[in-house]
């Protein structure tokens, strides 16, 4: 028989980033586990205003009764205050008041820590307590990163519940587009993938990038302008400054398959986050062969040593990320070195094929458990 997922997260399925596509590779390799995951979505409305569908959804879910509920972190907040009734306890004790009208048992899928990665202030503070309210009631808690774990219990929450899932390795198995000649007459060709929000450090690799010859490389940038739009504006202001003018190209949001075609065609992947759980980008780059840098935060340190399979620099060392690019850029025979090494690196991670089987080896074990 199929064994059958609900997994209930924030808006559309198909959003490009990185939480979306780890549950979309994972999905589309159901089949294969003899599974189905079937998306249940809350509207993208005003924070805290989900919280009211959540109810809704809370009561859908005990009607359709699917095997296990795989609960996005991004909805945790909003499904968080009606846990409470007929779920499945952690630990595997039954629902109370027996199977009929209870709620299947509850698995947290985690890419970041309560409160979130990208709110601050009051939204910060209330998200994560109903998000810590939603995983009072949960039996797992599949967390994307070993770093992630870490943040986890040091900010309380169960390390007994917790199991390392990373998102695989392999960025797409659709057709590759290739995207031509990225160095534009220029000595390398340096690439960035993610949307254009300021955790994502663009500001700092663009001050960083300016400092470098200008025949040294083009920088490419790949994401989705418009998610805030403010730091957008100020990212498009500084890209048509005069010491970057012609140097760095902005190609909006592409399909996987693009993406990996300018991964292949890159020199160098760059990213100047201060706050990645995991960093699907980071090891779709190495896997590709592309020597990475970025700070040495988050869990970059966990995927590439630093001067072995790239450069990580101290947080918001700016001058230090430039020297960084301009290694990289400008020393062949060390890009070429490191490129090597990062591909090999890249080969002891995770693949699509192994993140998704163990995803449902623990679901299938959470649903014996609570039998």
């Amino acid at each position: 028989m199929t064994f059958t997922v609900s997994l209930v997260t924030v808006g559309d399925p198909d959003t490009m980033t990185g939480g979306y596509l780890y549950h979309r590779r994972v999905a589309d390799r159901a089949a294969a586990n003899d599974a189905r995951i079937d998306f249940r979505s809350l509207p993208t409305s005003r924070f805290p205003l989900p919280v009211l569908a959540g109810r809704s959804l809370i009561r859908t879910l005990r009607r359709e009764r699917p095997e296990v509920v795989l609960l996005d972190s991004i909805a945790a907040a909003f499904v968080g205050p009606w846990l409470g009734s007929g779920a499945a306890a952690p630990g595997g004790a039954a629902a109370p008041g027996g199977r009929r009208g209870a709620l299947p048992p509850v698995v947290g899928i985690l890419h970041q820590p309560p409160g979130g990665i990208d709110h601050g202030g009051l939204r910060q503070s209330l998200q994560a307590r109903l998000d810590r309210m939603a995983y009072r009631h949960v039996s797992r808690l599949l967390v994307a990163s070993a770093d992630l774990a870490d943040t986890l219990r040091a900010g309380g929450l169960p390390g007994d519940l917790m199991r390392v899932v990373p998102p695989g390795r392999d960025p797409a198995s659709s057709a590759v587009v290739d995207p031509g000649d990225l160095r534009a007459g220029r000595a390398a060709s340096v690439l960035s993938v993610g949307n254009w929000v300021a955790r994502k450090g663009l500001l700092d690799l663009l001050d960083a990038f300016a400092t470098l010859p200008p025949g040294a490389a083009t920088l490419h940038l790949l994401g989705d302008s418009e998610v805030e739009p403010a730091y957008g504006a100020r990212v498009r202001a500084r890209i048509a400054a005069p010491d970057l003018a012609g140097r760095v190209v902005a190609h909006g949001v592409r399909t996987p398959g693009e993406v990996v075609g300018f991964y292949r065609a890159a020199d160098v992947f760059a990213l100047a986050s201060l706050r990645e759980p995991y960093g699907t980008v980071y090891g779709e780059a190495m896997t590709e062969g592309l020597p990475v840098v970025g700070w040495a935060a988050g869990n970059l340190p966990h995927l590439a040593r630093n001067g072995v399979e790239g450069l990580a620099v101290p947080p918001g060392d700016v001058p230090a990320l430039a020297a960084a690019l301009r290694s990289l850029t400008l020393d062949e025979p060390l890009r070429r070195r490191m490129a090597a090494a990062a591909k090999l690196r890249a080969d002891e991670f995770p693949t699509w094929d192994d993140t998704a089987r163990m995803v449902f080896d623990e679901l299938r074990a959470v649903v014996k458990e609570t039998v």
